[in-house]
Protein backbone atom coordinates (compact mmCIF):
# COMPACT_ATOMS: atom_id res chain seq x y z
CA UNK A 1 0.00 0.00 0.00
CA UNK A 2 2.71 2.31 0.82
CA UNK A 3 3.83 2.01 -2.98
CA UNK A 4 0.24 3.03 -4.55
CA UNK A 5 0.47 5.75 -6.89
CA UNK A 6 -3.07 5.18 -8.84
CA UNK A 7 -6.45 4.71 -7.64
CA UNK A 8 -8.72 3.60 -10.53
CA UNK A 9 -12.52 3.75 -10.47
CA UNK A 10 -15.11 1.53 -12.43
CA UNK A 11 -17.93 4.33 -13.14
CA UNK A 12 -21.28 1.97 -13.88
CA UNK A 13 -22.50 1.29 -10.34
CA UNK A 14 -19.62 2.30 -8.68
CA UNK A 15 -20.00 5.67 -9.23
CA UNK A 16 -23.41 6.57 -10.11
CA UNK A 17 -26.63 3.76 -10.90
CA UNK A 18 -26.55 2.25 -14.29
CA UNK A 19 -27.88 -1.71 -14.12
CA UNK A 20 -31.27 -1.18 -12.07
CA UNK A 21 -31.96 1.14 -15.39
CA UNK A 22 -31.23 -1.86 -17.87
CA UNK A 23 -33.03 -4.64 -15.17
CA UNK A 24 -35.97 -2.04 -15.74
CA UNK A 25 -36.02 -1.84 -19.57
CA UNK A 26 -35.37 -5.34 -19.89
CA UNK A 27 -38.93 -6.07 -17.78
CA UNK A 28 -40.71 -3.34 -20.49
CA UNK A 29 -39.02 -5.18 -22.88
CA UNK A 30 -39.96 -8.92 -21.88
CA UNK A 31 -43.67 -7.73 -21.31
CA UNK A 32 -43.73 -6.48 -25.05
CA UNK A 33 -43.23 -10.34 -25.80
CA UNK A 34 -45.38 -12.09 -23.56
CA UNK A 35 -47.92 -13.51 -25.92
CA UNK A 36 -44.52 -15.48 -27.80
CA UNK A 37 -42.88 -16.75 -24.50
CA UNK A 38 -43.37 -15.91 -20.50
CA UNK A 39 -41.16 -13.08 -18.91
CA UNK A 40 -38.41 -15.38 -17.36
CA UNK A 41 -37.87 -17.54 -20.47
CA UNK A 42 -37.76 -13.84 -22.46
CA UNK A 43 -35.09 -12.95 -20.09
CA UNK A 44 -33.04 -15.84 -20.55
CA UNK A 45 -33.25 -15.33 -24.50
CA UNK A 46 -31.83 -12.06 -23.99
CA UNK A 47 -29.30 -12.65 -22.01
CA UNK A 48 -27.87 -15.70 -23.90
CA UNK A 49 -28.37 -13.18 -27.44
CA UNK A 50 -26.31 -10.23 -25.48
CA UNK A 51 -23.36 -12.57 -23.93
CA UNK A 52 -23.07 -13.93 -27.86
CA UNK A 53 -23.39 -10.42 -28.74
CA UNK A 54 -20.41 -9.12 -27.09
CA UNK A 55 -17.54 -9.47 -29.62
CA UNK A 56 -19.27 -7.89 -32.21
CA UNK A 57 -20.82 -4.95 -30.55
CA UNK A 58 -19.07 -4.27 -26.83
CA UNK A 59 -20.65 -3.40 -23.80
CA UNK A 60 -23.51 -0.51 -23.27
CA UNK A 61 -26.83 0.95 -24.47
CA UNK A 62 -26.87 0.44 -28.46
CA UNK A 63 -25.76 -3.24 -28.32
CA UNK A 64 -28.23 -3.55 -25.74
CA UNK A 65 -31.02 -2.37 -28.00
CA UNK A 66 -29.58 -4.79 -31.28
CA UNK A 67 -29.72 -8.09 -28.57
CA UNK A 68 -33.48 -6.37 -27.67
CA UNK A 69 -34.54 -6.88 -31.95
CA UNK A 70 -33.07 -9.92 -32.21
CA UNK A 71 -34.03 -11.17 -29.61
CA UNK A 72 -37.70 -10.43 -30.27
CA UNK A 73 -37.09 -11.61 -33.97
CA UNK A 74 -35.76 -15.08 -32.75
CA UNK A 75 -38.80 -15.94 -29.79
CA UNK A 76 -41.22 -15.31 -32.47
CA UNK A 77 -40.08 -16.72 -35.38
CA UNK A 78 -39.56 -13.15 -37.26
CA UNK A 79 -43.37 -12.34 -37.05
CA UNK A 80 -42.99 -10.09 -34.83
CA UNK A 81 -45.04 -6.76 -35.38
CA UNK A 82 -42.82 -3.40 -36.97
CA UNK A 83 -44.36 -1.97 -33.72
CA UNK A 84 -42.61 -4.01 -31.11
CA UNK A 85 -38.98 -3.33 -33.21
CA UNK A 86 -39.93 -0.08 -32.84
CA UNK A 87 -40.85 -0.04 -29.31
CA UNK A 88 -37.28 -1.74 -28.66
CA UNK A 89 -35.52 1.51 -30.07
CA UNK A 90 -37.66 3.58 -28.34
CA UNK A 91 -36.67 2.08 -24.99
CA UNK A 92 -33.10 1.90 -26.03
CA UNK A 93 -33.13 5.70 -26.68
CA UNK A 94 -34.81 5.78 -23.10
CA UNK A 95 -32.01 4.32 -21.39
CA UNK A 96 -29.67 6.67 -23.12
CA UNK A 97 -31.62 9.57 -21.48
CA UNK A 98 -31.42 7.95 -18.46
CA UNK A 99 -31.11 10.58 -15.04
CA UNK A 100 -27.54 10.75 -13.41
CA UNK A 101 -27.53 9.83 -10.41
CA UNK A 102 -24.42 9.43 -8.26
CA UNK A 103 -24.08 7.14 -5.72
CA UNK A 104 -23.90 8.05 -2.29
CA UNK A 105 -20.62 9.48 -0.79
CA UNK A 106 -18.80 9.28 -4.43
CA UNK A 107 -17.86 13.24 -4.18
CA UNK A 108 -16.46 12.99 -0.66
CA UNK A 109 -14.17 10.20 -1.52
CA UNK A 110 -12.97 11.84 -4.82
CA UNK A 111 -12.61 15.15 -2.91
CA UNK A 112 -10.74 13.12 -0.13
CA UNK A 113 -8.11 11.95 -2.60
CA UNK A 114 -7.73 14.25 -4.85
CA UNK A 115 -4.14 15.14 -4.71
CA UNK A 116 -2.92 11.79 -2.65
CA UNK A 117 -3.28 10.03 -5.52
CA UNK A 118 -3.81 10.02 -9.15
CA UNK A 119 -7.55 9.08 -9.96
CA UNK A 120 -8.48 7.39 -13.04
CA UNK A 121 -12.18 5.83 -14.43
CA UNK A 122 -11.28 2.71 -15.92
CA UNK A 123 -15.04 2.04 -17.20
CA UNK A 124 -16.28 -0.71 -20.07
CA UNK A 125 -18.96 0.34 -22.15
CA UNK A 126 -19.72 2.72 -25.35
CA UNK A 127 -17.23 5.45 -26.05
CA UNK A 128 -19.81 7.81 -26.65
CA UNK A 129 -22.44 6.76 -24.06
CA UNK A 130 -19.55 6.40 -21.22
CA UNK A 131 -18.23 10.46 -22.21
CA UNK A 132 -21.98 11.58 -22.07
CA UNK A 133 -22.56 10.28 -18.56
CA UNK A 134 -19.09 11.24 -17.47
CA UNK A 135 -19.31 15.25 -18.30
CA UNK A 136 -23.37 14.92 -16.84
CA UNK A 137 -22.22 13.60 -13.25
CA UNK A 138 -19.94 16.82 -12.42
CA UNK A 139 -17.22 14.37 -11.75
CA UNK A 140 -14.64 14.93 -14.64
CA UNK A 141 -12.46 17.49 -12.47
CA UNK A 142 -11.65 14.62 -10.20
CA UNK A 143 -9.68 12.77 -12.86
CA UNK A 144 -6.12 12.74 -13.78
CA UNK A 145 -7.11 10.38 -16.73
CA UNK A 146 -10.71 8.56 -18.66
CA UNK A 147 -9.84 5.18 -20.16
CA UNK A 148 -12.75 3.80 -21.63
CA UNK A 149 -12.21 -0.01 -22.36
CA UNK A 150 -13.74 -2.55 -24.83
CA UNK A 151 -13.09 -5.10 -22.21
CA UNK A 152 -11.64 -5.42 -18.35
CA UNK A 153 -9.34 -8.44 -18.56
CA UNK A 154 -5.59 -8.79 -17.88
CA UNK A 155 -4.37 -7.31 -20.75
CA UNK A 156 -6.39 -4.49 -20.90
CA UNK A 157 -5.15 -3.74 -17.05
CA UNK A 158 -1.85 -4.01 -18.31
CA UNK A 159 -1.95 -1.97 -21.22
CA UNK A 160 -3.46 0.76 -18.87
CA UNK A 161 -0.87 0.68 -16.19
CA UNK A 162 1.70 0.86 -18.63
CA UNK A 163 0.41 3.94 -20.39
CA UNK A 164 0.12 5.25 -17.08
CA UNK A 165 3.93 4.47 -15.70
CA UNK A 166 3.29 2.63 -13.14
CA UNK A 167 4.02 -0.64 -11.28
CA UNK A 168 1.12 -3.41 -11.45
CA UNK A 169 2.01 -2.44 -7.16
CA UNK A 170 0.98 1.25 -7.32
CA UNK A 171 -2.23 0.48 -8.67
CA UNK A 172 -5.62 0.29 -7.07
CA UNK A 173 -9.18 -0.66 -8.93
CA UNK A 174 -12.71 0.02 -7.09
CA UNK A 175 -15.37 -1.32 -8.25
CA UNK A 176 -18.75 -3.54 -8.41
CA UNK A 177 -17.83 -6.64 -10.43
CA UNK A 178 -15.52 -8.99 -9.15
CA UNK A 179 -15.16 -10.62 -12.78
CA UNK A 180 -14.15 -7.01 -14.46
CA UNK A 181 -12.35 -5.24 -11.52
CA UNK A 182 -11.19 -7.69 -9.25
CA UNK A 183 -9.82 -10.57 -10.49
CA UNK A 184 -7.57 -9.15 -13.23
CA UNK A 185 -6.03 -6.76 -11.29
CA UNK A 186 -5.22 -8.80 -8.18
CA UNK A 187 -3.77 -11.61 -11.10
CA UNK A 188 -1.26 -8.61 -11.73
CA UNK A 189 -0.80 -8.18 -8.12
CA UNK A 190 -2.08 -4.75 -8.52
CA UNK A 191 -4.65 -3.84 -5.33
CA UNK A 192 -8.35 -4.31 -5.87
CA UNK A 193 -11.57 -3.48 -4.10
CA UNK A 194 -14.78 -4.54 -4.28
CA UNK A 195 -17.69 -2.56 -3.75
CA UNK A 196 -20.84 -4.75 -4.01
CA UNK A 197 -24.23 -3.05 -5.71
CA UNK A 198 -27.39 -4.33 -5.16
CA UNK A 199 -27.90 -5.32 -8.52
CA UNK A 200 -25.55 -6.49 -10.77
CA UNK A 201 -25.51 -8.11 -14.73
CA UNK A 202 -25.68 -11.72 -14.77
CA UNK A 203 -22.83 -12.02 -16.88
CA UNK A 204 -20.83 -10.63 -14.13
CA UNK A 205 -21.38 -12.70 -11.17
CA UNK A 206 -18.54 -15.20 -10.00
CA UNK A 207 -18.92 -18.16 -7.84
CA UNK A 208 -16.16 -18.91 -5.21
CA UNK A 209 -14.55 -16.53 -2.64
CA UNK A 210 -11.47 -14.22 -3.34
CA UNK A 211 -8.38 -14.82 -1.45
CA UNK A 212 -5.54 -12.25 -2.27
CA UNK A 213 -3.06 -10.23 0.24
CA UNK A 214 -4.37 -7.02 -2.14
CA UNK A 215 -8.10 -7.79 -1.91
CA UNK A 216 -10.61 -6.06 0.06
CA UNK A 217 -14.23 -5.80 0.40
CA UNK A 218 -16.54 -2.71 1.73
CA UNK A 219 -19.87 -2.15 2.40
CA UNK A 220 -20.11 1.24 0.97
CA UNK A 221 -17.56 3.67 -0.89
CA UNK A 222 -16.92 6.02 1.77
CA UNK A 223 -15.27 2.92 3.37
CA UNK A 224 -12.14 3.08 1.56
CA UNK A 225 -11.14 6.37 3.50
CA UNK A 226 -10.05 4.36 6.25
CA UNK A 227 -7.42 3.04 4.56
CA UNK A 228 -6.62 5.10 1.99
Amino acid sequence: MNSLKVIAFDADDTLWVNEPYFRETEDRFCELLEDYLPHHSVARELLHTEIKNISLYGYGVKGFMLSMIETALEVSNKTVPVEIIEKCIQLGKELLDKPMVLLEGVEEVLAALKGKYRLVVATKGDLLDQERKLIKSGLSYYFHHIEIMSEKKEADYQKLIKHLDIAPESFMMLGNSLKSDVIPVLALNGHAVHIPYHTTWAHETVDGDIKHPNFRQVNAIKEVLSFL
